[in-house]
C-alpha cells in the first residue's frame, strides 16, 4: 500500500526528534559541501593538530572502530605512521559512507574549523526553523538524533546560512554513542533519557530503516520527502511530509 504525502498532519506529542541529512538539510549540502571539505582539509588538519587531545581521542576511536586495541598497536602491527593510517582509514570509511563514531568525531573537529572561520555555513530548508519555533511555542521539546557527532550537530545549528545561531531551539542532541539509528533499542534509550514515553515522541527521517526502528520502539514515525532523497518504499506504513509546515504538533 502506498503512503501518500500528507497535506497537513495534526499530531499530539510532547517531543519532536529530528534527523538532519534529508530532513532538515539537503543531502546535496552534506555530500557536495561538507564531505568534500573534510577530504580537502584532512591532511593539513592532521599535520597541524594530530597531537591535540581531542584529535588523538577521535583517532583512537577510529583505531578501535577498525578492530584494533588502540592507535599505537595498529601502527606497530602495520609498520606505518599512525597519522597516515588515520588518513587512509578516513577516506575508506567516507568512500563507503560508513557511520562510524570515530570518523564522525574527527569530521566534526575539521568542520569546526570551517564553521568558526566562516568558510562553512550550514543549510536548512526554509520551512524548518519557522516550524520548529511554532512547535516550541506549542509546548513541544525539540531534539536532534543524527549519525553526525553531537559536537557537529551543535556547530551546524549555531552557524546557519542567513539565520545565524539557532542552537537554542534544541533541548538535546543524540548521536551514535546512544546506539545505531537503525536499531529500535536506540530509540528506547533516547526516550528514557528524554523522560518521555515513546508514543509521546514524533520522529522525522528520510531513511526507511530508521523509521521502521523508531516505529518498532513506539515512536510516531514520519517520513521526510525532500528533493534528492532516496524514495521511501511503498510498503513502509508511515505518514510522509515534504515540508515541516505540514506537521502541526500540539501537546
Amino acid at each position: 500500500m502506498t503512503s501518500m504525502i500528507s497535506q497537513t498532519l495534526n499530531l499530539r506529542a510532547r517531543g519532536v526528534l529530528l534527523d538532519i541529512e534529508g530532513t532538515t538539510s539537503s543531502i546535496s549540502f552534506v555530500h557536495d559541501v561538507m564531505f568534500p571539505y573534510v577530504r580537502q582539509h584532512l591532511d593539513s588538519f592532521l599535520d597541524e593538530h594530530f597531537q591535540r587531545a581531542d584529535v588523538m581521542a577521535a583517532s583512537e576511536q577510529i583505531a578501535r572502530d577498525a578492530g584494533h586495541s588502540g592507535l599505537s598497536q595498529w601502527a606497530a602491527s602495520a609498520d606505518s605512521p599512525a597519522e597516515q593510517l588515520i588518513v587512509t582509514e578516513v577516506h575508506r570509511l567516507m568512500d563507503g559512507d560508513v557511520k562510524a563514531t570515530g570518523l564522525k568525531a574527527l569530521q566534526g573537529l575539521i568542520w569546526e574549523n570551517g564553521f568558526r572561520d566562516g568558510s562553512l555555513r550550514a543549510h536548512v530548508y526554509p520551512d524548518v526553523i519557522p516550524q520548529i519555533r511554532l512547535w516550541r511555542e506549542a509546548g513541544c521539546d525539540v531534539r536532534i538524533y543524527s549519525s553526525g557527532s553531537i559536537a557537529t550537530q551543535k556547530l551546524f545549528f549555531a552557524h546557519l546560512d542567513g539565520l545565524g545561531d539557532c542552537l537554542q531551539l534544541f533541548s538535546g542532541h543524540y548521536d551514535t554513542t546512544i546506539g545505531s539509528k537503525k536499531e529500535s533499542a536506540s530509540y528506547q534509550r533516547v526516550a528514557a533519557d528524554w523522560g518521555l514515553a515513546a508514543n509521546e515522541i514524533v520522529f522525522v527521517s528520510d531513511i526507511a530503516a530508521e523509521l521502521t526502528a523508531a516505529q518498532a520502539a513506539g515512536l510516531k514515525a514520519i517520513g521526510s520527502v525532500r528533493p534528492g532523497n532516496t524514495p521511501l518504499p511503498d510498503t513502509l506504513e508511515v505518514p510522509r511530509i515534504d515540508t515541516f509546515a505540514a506537521l502541526i504538533i500540539a501537546k
